[in-house]
């Protein structure tokens, strides 16, 4: 009888046979007569107490073995009367191991079931099933019963053990592939031979018709072909049950890096097209796509996965390039290049045409027919899930560049900005209205607003701007908004609000989910091509548990929901992917600037809450906004960490340290600052800034410094400085956002951040209200 002790468990029982039984019982006896020849009556004693004690234990456990394999026989009675009718295939092994009972359907399924192990059974099924099972055993010993799904090229099984004892445990095989038409395409249903081997080539499947011709369960690929490699669309010679065969052979990639390989039927004769037109009537069913095409393009023969896979009744009259995009190039060059040898067996992914959504095929080459006739065999594979994937990667790779690139522009402008408003701001001092180039001043100072508000876009997208988070309730915001939104809608769009009594309050930064408001409801208006119905719905929302939405997963608890609704003329679901793209857009050139959706699309993830779109075309678009909600109990102030508003003194006394790199931002910082009476020391790097401080002598009341400097940035160098002048206050300015610049440290006390770009009014608050404070503690 086979052998495999690899299902052996370590479960407590008394599993211990009669021969170490007998062995206890003769030390036992042993001992008792030992203490007979002794003259010691204390050892004597000590040996009849020893030798009885073995005595009485070996007895109890061969009254415990014993009782075991009875016990164990009257379960395997019952176990095999459980299962004898089943209609699935059941077993009922010994020990954990060897087969003691098959019922019928087993028979039927595996031949010879009984007397064998277990692994050696379902061998040929899958690839090394002992670690399978030993698992199942082992879950199965601790809970009483365990199963698992094996999903296999011969179709979806269940396998179950029930655990009855040590000596019994009862198996099913649940067949779970469903359906007449995913059972035939299991491999044992495919009439051809076939193997599945992996990419060391060790044989991973056989189905019923090769282990037929085999007579014997192969291991590896060698064990089967004489020459290798296999010469795939040619006739190969391999190891049969009775000699050698030659069979025309068809190698198809399968899944997870395996390869399937089939043998057509024998070939005797050379390859003609008459014969091989024969044998493509006898795979039609072959569950592999397969395409015979001609030197010139033209498809001579498809098998029904083929067709299927690319949407054609008949292969009769088309060509290559009717069905597929070229590969960049004209398919015609392609195939000329495999029939010579240079791009056999090297794939190509390939579009397929006229279908309603994409769908991409892995095609790859093979020579096949004689040299008068020489045509190829195309094996194609469906890879629209993967390319869907790579295309999701390649979006937000891209999309993660933009952002960067729109940071890094937006703080360069903020330099920009800060200089051309300031000096304007400076230039205002010194002209009234009455003067003839105030209004030129003012249109510059306008204009520099405006491109400030686009940048804060860019930075919005990017998740980079900063915000001013706050408790909000949106009946009041929305109420407060709704006057300026029927402004933007206009008299032909009708705006509906429909709140919930009791909405939950939400922590967002209440300008800027106006403006999120505002871009969806004018992106309405102009889909309704100026009438029709804007609705905008708001409820609490309870999520038990998490909801998995346009590959997003949103965590279950609680949210409030804003849906925005319009019933105007759609977007096209080829086109709804790119919404939330920058600079993309649907309207006309000079209407739009295609920054809207996703300026409202990073707002809304960096306040922490999701942002999802439906549309229909012709029945209009929903936009559904989830933000985490602010229970009541657990309301409290936020904590800001910016400038207190205070009226600007005429004249200011103090001196400040001005670090700046940019010399017009420095120079504008420095007059505004010195027409307030402050006293300001300038310098263009921390490196010039510490050497300034190295004098004692010197005294400053304020650091006014950039976050990011060449050499060394703002937070270190105030930390040195701090060393020798621990109460000088300090004030940051940035164009990146305040968190942008956390490294980690400890917090720096005393400290106020100003973002850029800024007014002259902006700088002097700033500078007036944070010496006006009294220091924090350290």
């Amino acid at each position: 009888m086979p052998s495999d002790r690899s299902l052996e468990i370590d479960k407590p029982s008394f599993h211990i046979g009669f021969s170490p039984v007998l062995q206890i019982l003769s030390a036992g006896l042993v001992c008792v007569a030992l203490s007979f020849v002794t003259d010691l009556r204390t050892l004597q004693l000590g040996l009849v107490v020893f030798g009885a004690t073995l005595c009485c234990v070996s007895g109890w456990i061969g009254i415990a073995t014993l009782w075991r394999r009875v016990l164990g026989r009257w379960q395997r009675a019952n176990a095999r009367r459980m299962i004898a009718h089943d209609l699935g295939a059941g077993f009922v092994t010994l020990g954990a191991r060897h087969v003691d009972y098959a019922n019928a359907a087993a028979k039927e399924r595996f031949e010879t079931a009984e007397g064998v192990c277990l692994p050696d059974v379902f061998r040929h099924m899958w690839a090394k099933p002992h670690g399978l099972l030993d698992q199942l055993v082992l879950r199965a010993a601790q809970s009483g019963a365990s199963a698992e799904d094996i999903v296999t090229r011969a179709g979806h099984f269940r396998l179950r053990v029930l655990w009855m004892g040590p000596e019994c445990q009862v198996w099913w095989l649940d067949d779970l592939t469903g359906g007449i038409q995913s059972a035939a395409r299991g491999a044992d249903a495919v009439p051809l031979p076939m193997i599945s081997v992996d990419l060391d080539g060790t044989i991973l499947q056989t189905n019923k018709s090769m282990r037929g011709l085999l007579g014997e369960q192969r291991q590896h690929i060698t064990d089967v072909f004489f020459d290798l490699p296999i010469r795939s669309g040619q006739c190969n010679m391999l190891h049969g049950a009775d000699g050698p065969l030659h069979r025309l052979v068809v190698q198809t990639p399968g899944k997870d890096d395996t390869t399937d390989i089939y043998l057509l039927p024998e070939e005797k004769a050379p390859l003609a097209p008459p014969q091989l037109e024969g044998g493509w009537d006898a795979i039609d069913d072959l569950p592999v796509p397969l395409l015979k095409v001609a030197n010139d393009g033209q498809l001579l023969a498809a098998n029904s996965e083929a067709r299927a896979l690319l949407h054609i009744p008949t292969p009769q009259g088309r060509r290559l390039s009717d069905v597929l995009d070229g590969p960049g190039r004209l398919i015609t060059d392609w195939l000329e290049e495999a029939l010579n040898g240079r791009s056999a067996h090297v794939s190509q992914f390939l579009r397929v045409r006229g279908a309603s959504e994409d769908t991409f095929i892995q095609v790859t080459l093979s020579i096949a027919g004689e040299q008068d006739d020489p045509h190829l065999i195309a094996v194609l594979n469906d890879v629209t899930e993967l390319k869907t994937l790579e295309s999701q990667f390649v979006q937000s790779q891209k999309m993660q560049a933009i952002g960067q690139l729109a940071g890094g522009v937006a703080h360069d402008f903020n330099n920009l900005l800060t200089a051309i408003s300031g000096h304007c701001d400076l230039l205002l001092l010194r002209h009234d209205e009455g003067d003839q180039n105030y209004g030129d001043l003012i249109q510059i100072h306008q204009n520099a607003n405006r491109a400030a508000s686009l940048v804060g876009q860019l930075l919005a997208f990017s998740r980079k701007q900063n915000l001013l988070p706050e408790e909000i309730d949106l009946r009041d915001t929305m109420s407060d908004l709704t006057h300026l939104l029927n402004r933007l809608v206009g008299e032909k769009v009708t705006l509906t609000l429909d709140h919930d009594c009791d909405l939950l309050r939400i922590k967002a930064d209440k300008r800027q989910l106006e403006q999120v408001m505002m871009n969806l409801v004018v992106n309405a208006r102009d889909a309704m091509q100026g009438t029709g119905e804007i609705k905008i719905v708001t409820k609490n929302l309870s999520l038990s548990t998490e909801m998995t939405r346009d590959r997003v997963t949103v965590p279950k608890g609680s949210y409030v929901m804003v849906k925005v609704k319009d019933d105007g003329h759609g977007i096209a679901s080829e086109t709804l992917d790119k919404i939330f793209e920058p600079f993309w857009t649907t309207k006309r050139q000079g209407e739009g600037t295609g920054l809207g959706l996703s300026t409202a699309y990073g707002i809304v993830k960096q306040t922490g809450g999701y942002i999802f779109v439906e549309s229909e075309i012709g029945r209009g678009t929903t936009f559904t906004l989830l933000f985490p909600s602010l229970r009541a109990s657990a309301a409290a102030p936020m904590k800001l960490a910016n400038p207190e508003t205070v009226p600007v003194a005429s004249r200011a006394e103090g001196v400040v340290l001005l670090v700046e790199d940019e010399a017009p931002v420095r120079a504008f910082a420095s007059r505004a600052l010195r027409l307030r009476g402050y006293t300001v020391l300038e310098a263009d790097c921390a490196e010039a800034a510490l050497d300034l401080l190295s004098d004692p002598d010197l005294v400053v009341d304020l650091f006014v410094t950039d976050v990011i400097m060449p050499g060394m940035d703002g937070p270190t160098w105030v930390r040195k400085a701090r060393v020798d002048r621990p109460t000088t206050k300090v004030v940051f300015v940035s164009g990146y956002p305040e968190d942008a610049f956390d490294d980690g440290e400890a917090m720096i006390e005393n400290t106020v951040f100003l973002p850029k770009p800024f007014s002259l009014t902006d700088l002097t608050q700033t500078v007036q209200g944070q010496l006006a404070k009294d220091p924090e503690p350290a």
